[in-house]
């Protein structure tokens, strides 16, 4: 009942009960539509992939998938590898000299592998930092996708697990042992691509595009080669770069003894193998892998994870860890090592650690 002497007009009645009705819709229907667009928005379309690239939500990157592709990148790298030295194309120049003084050579199979190599990774995971050995051009830019499929035995031994985008980084090495690639000597030569998280090698993957075998590891994870399950300590072979064997010999001989075999060879990746139980008829077995200079860290960043994942050890000469974030070279030279006491070997090793910065 209104209230003493105020009488309601049902005309000013049905105008305010319009008007409320007008300000509740104004207030009400940008809200629905806001959430309508949210969900459309949120929800995958029909048939069309969840996420993009190979990046889960909220920037992360699921390592296996990861795994998948630096395999596949580093065996397609090494078809352009083959494919230029068999039809003796390599167009091969000076690209500038080592620390030491020595002519780094630069290949027509260096620069197709790196841009197969590179495009195929950036493609899949664009969100990924890559450092690679080679200068990528960008007119040269080309499409390499993947499917997204992962390989068997991947998926056997390696369960999926996310990082984040930003803790990674990618090195990629097109072509290990460029100088014996050009001199024919193709046992030595490998692609190869290691994934760090926060710095630390956690994926690597190393390919002989000459007989087509690839080993790949992941840290807590799983891998596709063993270590060799024993050595010989007293005639111990240490593996060398072959333009380092004299200056390493000496004091190998005097650590180890007389009877210390050593091994100069090309390539880091194929020092590394030789750690392993490798079932190449070109592959020569040794127990410690030395190195006395400079090295870059596209060269050692996939044997080292292979190492780390099989339980054995990169470090430099005075046992530290080496870090692959930051500069893309490792000043204090390396030993390597798997089924081995690593901090005896450092110990014995003093004197090499004074030549790693000349």
């Amino acid at each position: 009942m209104a209230p003493m002497g105020i009488r309601l007009s049902p005309l000013g009645m049905a105008v305010f009960c319009l008007l409320g009705l007008g300000v509740l819709y104004h207030l009400y229907s940008g809200f629905l539509a806001g959430r309508f667009a949210f969900f459309m928005l949120s929800e995958p379309a029909a048939g069309g992939p969840e996420t993009a690239h190979g990046s889960a939500p909220g920037g992360a990157v699921d390592l296996r998938e990861l795994l998948a592709v630096s395999v596949l990148a580093a065996v397609r790298g090494g078809e352009e590898v083959k494919r230029v030295r068999e039809g003796n194309v390599l167009n091969a120049k000076a690209k500038g000299k080592t620390r030491e003084g020595a002519e780094e050579q630069l290949t027509t199979g260096d620069l197709l592998s790196n841009r197969r190599m590179f495009y195929l990774l950036k493609g899949a995971f664009p969100a990924v930092q890559i450092n690679s050995e080679e200068h990528v051009d960008t007119a040269d830019e080309e499409t390499v996708s993947w499917d997204h499929s992962i390989p068997e035995d991947i998926k056997q031994k390696i369960q999926p697990k996310e990082v984040p985008a930003e803790s990674v980084t990618v090195w990629i090495d097109p072509l290990d042992a460029t100088q014996e690639y050009t001199e024919d000597l193709r046992q030595y030569v490998t692609t190869m691509v290691c994934v760090a998280v926060n710095g630390k090698p956690v994926i690597g993957v190393i390919h002989k595009p000459f007989s087509s075998y690839t080993a790949w590891a992941m840290v807590d994870g799983g891998s596709n080669v063993k270590a060799r399950s024993s050595y010989n300590e007293k005639t111990p072979r240490i593996i060398v770069s072959r333009s380092h064997a004299g200056k390493v010999e000496q004091v190998a001989r005097q650590t180890f003894g007389n009877k210390t075999v050593i091994i100069p060879a090309g390539g880091a990746g194929y020092k590394v193998l030789a750690l392993l139980d490798v079932p190449e008829k070109n592959q020569e077995e040794a127990d410690v892998y030395i190195h006395v200079t400079y090295i870059k860290k596209w060269d050692i960043c996939a044997g080292n994870a292979v190492l780390r994942a099989l339980g054995g050890h990169m470090t430099t000469l005075t046992g530290e860890e080496i870090s692959y974030t930051g500069s893309d070279g490792n000043e204090g030279g390396l030993i390597a090592s798997i089924n081995m006491n690593h901090k005896a070997l450092i110990e014995k090793l003093p004197d090499l650690e004074k030549t790693s910065h000349k």
